[in-house]
C-alpha cells in the first residue's frame, strides 16, 4: 500500500553564506561607546589644560607692591616694571606702605633711600610672589651698588617658615566636599534623605573644619590667628562645596553630581591660587578660581589665619552664594517630589 508520507529535503547549498541580522541595540551600544571614548577624552584634556596651562603661564600678574622714596626714583620704579606684571602705587613713607601690606592692598614694596633699599613682604600673602619682590629688591639694589634690606611683613610661623602645609591644605578641602557627599548619599538615599544628608553635611563640615584647622596649626605649625574663626571659615568652604554636590544629585542624579565633582577638581584645584597667591597665575584663570569654592576658600583661609581677617568678605560671599545654590537646588528637587506625589 502506497504511503501518503511526505519528504521534504533541505534546500540545495548555494555557495553563499548566510549572516543573522544585526541585534536591533548593536548600534546603539556603538553610539554610546563612541560617545564615552569621546567624553574620556575631552576629561582627559581638560585635566590637562587646567592643571598645565596656568602652571605654564605662572607668574607675577599685576601683582600690587608699594613704593616710597624720593619722587625721582619712585618714577623711574614705575618706568622700569612692566605694567602687566606689577601694579605699583606710591605711598608717602614706609609706615603707609607697611600699613598696605598688613591691610592686603599691596603683597609687599620697597623703600627707595640714596643709603640702599628696604624690601618689605608678605610671604602669608603668596609665596611665590613674595620672592619675586625679594628678588626684584635685590636686583634694584645692585644697580645703585647698594645693599638690599628685607623685611618680612607678614611671615609664616616659625614652625612652617616656607608655608608648605598651606599648599596641602587644598585636596582635603575639595575632598572635605566630595567625600560625605558621596557617604550620605549611600547611607541616606532617595528623597526621604534629603534632610538628613544636609543635615550630616553641614555637622561633618563643623567637625572637619575643626580637625584640620588643628592639625594644620597646631600640629604643622602652618597657621596662625584665631583658631575658631580659622576653623569656621575651613568648614564654610566645605560646605558651600558638598551642599551643591547635593543639591546637584537631587535635582539631576548622578550625573549631575559627577559634573560638579569634575569641574571643581579639574578647574577648582589648579586655579585655587592655594600654593601660589592668585596673582601668580593669568587674570583670567585667577579670577575664575576665585570665584569657585577652593580658591574662595583658600583666599578666606589666609586672611582669618594671617591677616586678621582682613579680605575676609570677598570670600566669604562667593561661598555664601555657593551654599545657598546648593539649597536652592535642593528645595527645587523638594517641590517637584511633592507635585509628582500629588498628581
Amino acid at each position: 500500500m502506497p504511503s501518503d508520507t511526505t519528504q521534504t529535503f533541505p534546500p540545495p547549498e548555494t555557495g553563499k553564506a548566510t549572516h543573522a541580522a544585526p541585534a536591533p541595540d548593536g548600534r546603539k551600544r556603538f553610539v554610546r561607546l563612541t560617545a564615552v571614548v569621546i567624553g574620556l577624552t575631552a576629561a582627559i584634556t581638560l585635566m590637562l589644560c587646567a592643571f598645565g596651562l596656568p602652571s605654564a603661564n605662572s607668574g607675577p600678574h599685576q601683582v600690587p607692591v608699594g613704593v616710597t622714596g624720593p619722587q625721582s626714583a619712585v618714577d623711574s620704579l614705575k618706568a622700569q616694571l612692566p605694567d602687566d606684571e606689577w601694579d605699583v602705587t606710591a605711598y608717602p613713607d614706609t609706615q603707609a606702605l607697611t600699613r598696605a601690606v598688613q591691610d592686603r592692598d599691596a603683597l609687599g614694596g620697597f623703600s627707595m633711600e640714596a643709603d640702599g633699599v628696604t624690601v618689605y613682604t608678605a610671604a602669608a600673602g603668596g609665596q611665590q610672589a613674595s620672592g619675586a619682590i625679594t628678588a626684584l629688591g635685590d636686583s634694584l639694589a645692585e644697580r645703585q651698588s647698594s645693599p638690599a634690606t628685607v623685611h618680612e611683613v607678614v611671615p609664616f610661623p616659625d614652625d612652617d617658615p616656607k608655608g608648605t602645609g598651606l599648599a596641602s591644605a587644598a585636596l582635603p578641602m575639595i575632598f572635605g566636599g566630595i567625600l560625605p557627599a558621596v557617604v550620605l548619599l549611600q547611607l541616606f538615599p532617595g528623597h526621604a534623605g534629603l534632610r538628613l544628608r544636609l543635615a550630616g553635611v553641614i555637622a561633618f563640615a563643623l567637625a572637619a573644619g575643626a580637625a584640620v584647622t588643628a592639625v594644620l596649626q597646631f600640629g604643622i605649625g602652618t597657621l596662625d590667628g584665631n583658631f575658631w574663626l580659622t576653623s569656621l571659615g575651613m568648614g564654610l568652604g566645605m560646605a558651600a562645596l558638598a551642599i551643591p554636590f547635593l543639591g546637584l544629585e537631587s535635582l539631576f542624579g548622578y550625573a549631575g553630581f559627577g559634573a560638579g565633582s569634575v569641574v571643581m577638581m579639574f578647574l577648582g584645584n589648579p586655579l585655587s591660587g592655594l600654593g601660589t597667591g592668585p596673582y601668580w597665575l593669568p587674570d583670567g584663570w585667577s579670577t575664575l578660581g576665585q570665584l569657585l569654592p577652593p580658591g574662595a576658600s583658600g583666599s578666606l583661609l589666609r586672611s582669618n589665619a594671617f591677616f586678621d581677617g582682613t579680605g575676609a568678605s570677598g570670600p566669604l560671599l562667593v561661598l555664601a552664594l555657593w551654599a545657598l545654590a546648593g539649597l536652592a537646588l535642593m528645595v527645587l528637587a523638594d517641590r517637584r517630589h511633592g507635585k509628582r506625589a500629588a498628581a
